[in-house]
């Protein structure tokens, strides 16, 4: 599959800077909050079709900050919304008052409440064939009246032009409103950055997104949520994993945003 992220023939009629930012390590994350989100997707979604959203955290950004790409990829949606705590929480110092953590799980919900009387369509990308058939029953019985247009999981290795050229038409086929990608940072961000202006739907990198709603994992209780701590209790249930990451992209974090403030 061809890898370039830049669509140079991409054109959004959306008015990208009327929605606020703040700058962190070069990365402009939206100072928002969910209910200014959720207007704005309300207002704006037809317009929106073949653009996407990050949902940015403490590794993307610190991970766009080491990598002028990604950094790239990062600003070149229509916007990357503040998942990670610590993100609000610099906006917030940063004179950004309405700036507010904005996950992609707790989004992915919202839009699913709404989703029968809006009647929006949703495709979802990625993860594996067992985890999409979880997710396709909770979904059913959680929100009656909810348009699943479709389900796909890509297989483990790059896919072939004609494979991914496939898959496109696949997912225009059925017309969604919204495009969940659920393949993990960085690789959904590239994909989403590959396929701008391709894919037909607004497409939005969820992560765990799609494991959280299907029931694999539990979010950490509200209060852990509220005080920025969901990523000690992520930490908690997969420590071999994140371990690792959470060492390397907080302590630069903190050291370069929150001290430096960069």
């Amino acid at each position: 599959m061809n890898t370039s992220v830049y669509n140079i023939t991409f054109r959004r009629t959306v008015n990208k800077s009327a929605i606020p930012t703040c700058n962190i390590l070069g990365v402009d994350i939206a100072a928002i909050d969910m209910q200014w989100l959720l207007n704005f997707l309300d207002e704006n979604i037809s317009n929106l079709s073949g653009d996407y959203i990050c949902v940015s955290n403490v590794h993307t950004t610190v991970t766009a900050y080491e990598d002028e790409e990604y950094r790239k990829i990062q600003n070149g949606g229509i916007l990357a919304m503040p998942d990670g705590g610590p993100l609000s929480s610099v906006g917030q110092k940063r004179g950004f008052k309405n700036m507010k953590r904005t996950t992609g799980p707790s989004l992915m919900g919202e839009i699913f409440k709404i989703s029968a009387s809006k009647g929006y369509r949703h495709y979802f990308y990625g993860s594996t064939d067992e985890t999409l058939e979880k997710l396709y029953a909770a979904l059913e019985e959680t929100y009656p009246g909810i348009q699943i247009a479709g389900m796909y999981s890509p297989p483990f290795r790059p896919m072939t032009d004609d494979e991914d050229k496939a898959i496109v038409e696949r997912i225009n086929e059925t017309k969604p409103d919204f495009v969940w990608v659920g393949l993990g940072a960085p690789k959904q961000e590239k994909w989403m950055a590959a396929h701008q202006g391709r894919v037909n739907g607004l497409m939005v990198g969820v992560g765990a997104g799609f494991d959280y709603h299907a029931g694999n994992i539990d979010r950490a209780p509200e209060w852990m949520q509220k005080s920025n701590l969901e990523w000690v209790y992520r930490l908690l249930q997969d420590p071999k994993r994140l371990f690792g990451r959470y060492w390397h992209t907080n302590t630069k974090f903190i050291w370069n945003a929150m001290i430096r403030g960069k």
